[in-house]
């Protein structure tokens, strides 16, 4: 795999978009920012690093080689968008068990449902840009003037 133009690019416009996805579920619809301990500026910073780190592992997980198998990339796309979802939502679940002692089924399928939505939207975007976006070709040029 070449990480060129099509990688790149690819790669932090998901990453912008599932952070704004994010940013507009927890600080908008859900308020949740106001309920945290320390400055928002870290937690802002911290969560824009690890979509770049989660939408990397996303493009890699596209890429990968049993994926390759699928040749159908929305299918593949979606396949990684709900893994990583899934996942992403098991993970921080089991950290925020230990902050909190209301967490609802509700809560949880909700979530549930949004975090797979929204790795989904990243990756189908992370997708078409594959599609769309050409490496440029280097070309050859000799001196037989």
């Amino acid at each position: 795999m070449k990480l060129g133009l099509r990688f790149f690019l690819s790669w932090i416009l998901s990453a912008v978009s599932m952070f704004i996805l994010f940013y507009l579920w927890h600080g908008v619809f859900l308020n949740d920012f106001k309920r945290i301990q320390f400055p928002l500026t870290w937690f802002v910073t911290f969560a824009a690093f690890s979509y770049l780190i989660i939408a990397a592992g996303m493009y890699f997980f596209f890429e990968s080689r049993i994926l390759k198998r699928l040749e159908n990339i929305f299918l593949r796309a979606l396949l990684v968008g709900v893994s990583f979802g899934f996942g992403l939502v098991m993970v921080a679940t089991v950290v925020h068990i230990s902050l909190t002692r209301n967490l609802t089924m509700d809560h949880l399928i909700i979530n549930v449902v949004w975090q797979i939505g929204e790795q989904t939207f990243g990756v189908i975007l992370m997708a078409l840009l594959k599609l769309f976006i050409r490496e440029p070709i280097q070309v050859e040029i000799r001196g037989d003037f």
